[in-house]
């Protein structure tokens, strides 16, 4: 990671065991209770109310905005107050460990950004023999009108933006949905929320992530897809 921007000021306010919300702009905010994350809530991304079945629906909500939130370049503020109780309870390592695991797998499954911000287009014609589709790829491409993009398909399944990200990219790599050819590694555009790069190591005096959280986590987001 870097050392600016909404990561850095996290993990300091998660050591001075600050209360209030840390915004990023537009992009969203992240709810703090005694240094640690208790909500979060991003433009792309859908709420807790949005997310249709599936166990643990505040704490997908949470980890899905703190995705885009983490990645935003915008100079982030901290406002000093008393935030709403809530079920979950997120340390700074913990959503920086699976925000890294995330782009990891985003970049795996297709390495331009540009089809996370474009409407999902499909394509008129396939040209392989056989295709296999996992359950929410066949419910984008169902649903899929030419305009909306990624989160906001997101949205209208109940599905979290994350989920719908990666299938749209793994239908990109699939040649399934309109996409422009790559060319070496294209650069993320400037508002497509994405981690900085950066070392691997979380930086010093943070404490290690919570594994029981993120296994809750990816058994919440396997029951959702």
């Amino acid at each position: 990671m870097t050392d600016g921007g909404v990561v850095a000021v996290l993990g300091t306010l998660e050591r001075e065991r600050r209360t209030g919300v840390l915004r990023a702009g537009d992009d969203g905010a992240l709810y703090l209770d005694g240094g640690a994350v208790v909500r979060a809530e991003s433009r792309h991304a859908p709420g807790p109310e949005d997310l249709l079945g599936g166990p643990d629906p505040e704490l997908l909500a949470l980890f899905d905005a703190a995705y885009f939130v983490l990645g935003s370049e915008v100079e982030p503020q901290f406002i000093d107050g008393p935030v709403p109780d809530a079920p979950c309870r997120v340390t700074a390592a913990t959503l920086v460990h699976e925000c890294r695991r995330r782009r990891a797998l985003l970049a795996s499954a297709w390495p331009s950004a540009d089809v996370d911000v474009a409407p999902v287009v499909p394509v008129r014609r396939v040209r392989r023999q056989r295709v296999i589709l996992t359950g929410l790829q066949a419910e984008i491409l169902l649903n899929a009108d030419g305009d909306a993009a990624p989160a906001e398909l997101a949205r209208r399944l109940g599905r979290t933006a994350f989920a719908c990200l990666l299938a749209v990219r793994g239908l990109a790599a699939a040649a399934l949905v309109q996409a422009p050819p790559l060319d070496g590694a294209p650069a993320a555009p400037h508002d497509t929320p994405a981690m900085p790069d950066g070392a691997s190591a979380l930086p010093a005096g943070w404490a290690p992530a919570d594994h029981d959280l993120l296994a809750r986590l990816r058994a919440a987001l396997a029951e959702l897809a």
